[in-house]
């Protein structure tokens, strides 16, 4: 297609649709592994992979021939009724995952909204809380999807302002601090949720130790821990989950985004028998939830990433890509972090933002975006090469040194 039929799209979508998001302005018809094409058949290394959920790679062929397969003979039945993708993803899961229990749901805001019912609903029957008394604990500059209660504890002006009034029962506490931390918790503290790394707030990474003393913590004082891993999960940070960096085990673990490699919605809240053990018959539900569909999808993507050594390859080429990010040389970069392939270039206030150098990026085929206005997010999908990083890092440092 040629500049005037992207023009057109550019245009249908400011004038039908709601202006919630401010994406790059390219538009994208076809992807492999770890590339993208544009209408105007232009190739891209895409150093997002979807907010982490093309893990596996754009149509990865092993998931797509599963989807194929399971869609042509049962998608969806509710959970009236049985079907025989659930049990075996319940099964694979778990023994991947050490889970004892699985709430399958759709969408990470749908996991995080399903723990904090669980954990509020185990706080009054299982430790005593009194009725309507329960409190979360979450932690400042955290994202953990768009819903009302959601965005009610969220401390981004952006997603709260004009959306009040909102849920009470949360309290808020600096990220990476133990001690802020131990002086929130009350008896009526029924959990702490809390990202390993904080992906949108810029790829921030608390102290070593901090995830660790939280587990501590919420055993001594009878809090469930629940790490929302949605973004940091499933071989992102170079571990199955980023939980493993510092050896602990949370109460609940959100999962979602690669949980189907991109092809289909899928999340799950994977739980200790205890907790989840509270919900009982017409408690908590979705129609979609636990689909034939997504099982079948979710199986593969999971054998997937770990048969194809995905999440080593993701440890080996994050170290790599790290420390060839750290050598860049511009007086406009304040920090260069990261763990695995989730990585953050920040620039100091004063350079001017972020998005500017995207649009570099974008120009010379690397497809990057900003995040709070001062940092890159750079999370290709974990098939990425060591010639694909070293293409990316090329162009990389020609932008933000030019």
């Amino acid at each position: 297609m040629n500049a005037i039929a992207s023009t057109d799209f550019l245009a249908v979508e400011s004038e039908l649709g709601a202006h919630n998001y401010k994406p790059l302005d390219v538009i994208l018809t076809k992807g492999e592994g770890c590339w993208v094409w544009d209408v105007d058949g232009k190739k891209y290394l895409d150093c997002l992979a979807a907010y982490s959920a093309v893990n596996q790679g754009h149509c990865h062929p092993r998931i797509f021939k599963a989807m194929m397969e399971q869609a042509s003979k049962l998608t969806l039945t509710s959970r009236a009724f049985r079907n025989d993708q659930l049990a075996p993803f319940y099964e694979e899961i778990c023994a991947l995952t050490n889970s004892s229990k699985v709430l399958p749901m759709n969408s990470g805001a749908e996991a995080v909204e399903s723990a904090i019912k669980c954990v509020r609903k185990w706080g009054y029957e299982v430790k005593g809380v009194p009725e309507d008394k329960a409190e979360i604990i979450v932690c400042r500059d955290n994202f953990h999807g768009r819903t009302l209660s959601i965005v009610g504890f969220s401390t981004d002006p952006s997603a709260r302002k004009n959306f009040g009034p909102f849920a009470p029962g949360f309290k808020v506490v600096p990220f990476g601090d133990a001690e802020a931390l131990e002086a929130a918790i009350t008896p009526n503290t029924v959990a702490f949720l809390v990202e390993p790394i904080q992906g949108e707030a810029g790829v921030i990474i608390p102290p070593n130790g901090y995830l660790r003393a939280a587990r501590e913590l919420c055993t001594r004082h009878n809090v469930t821990l629940i790490l929302d891993e949605i973004q940091t999960g499933l071989g992102r940070t170079g571990k199955l989950l980023a939980e493993e960096h510092e050896g602990v085990e949370a109460d609940l673990t959100l999962v979602g985004k690669a949980l189907s490699g991109g092809f289909y919605p899928i999340s799950a809240v994977l739980s200790n028998s205890e907790v989840l053990g509270v919900l009982q018959p017409g408690q908590h539900g979705s129609t979609f939830g636990g689909n034939p569909l997504a099982c079948a999808i979710a199986r593969e993507a999971l054998k997937v990433l770990v048969e194809e050594g995905m999440i080593e390859n993701s440890e080996k080429q994050g170290a790599y890509f790290l420390e060839e990010l750290k050598g860049i040389r511009n007086n406009a970069i304040k920090e260069v972090r990261g763990r695995g392939l989730m990585l953050a270039v920040e620039f100091h206030p004063e350079a001017g933002g972020a998005r500017k150098y995207c649009y570099g990026l974008k120009d010379k085929g690397v497809l990057a975006k900003e995040t709070h206005e001062h940092t890159i997010r750079f999370a290709p999908p974990l098939t990425v090469s060591r010639d694909e990083v070293d293409w990316a890092l090329e162009r990389i440092n020609s932008v933000l040194t030019g």
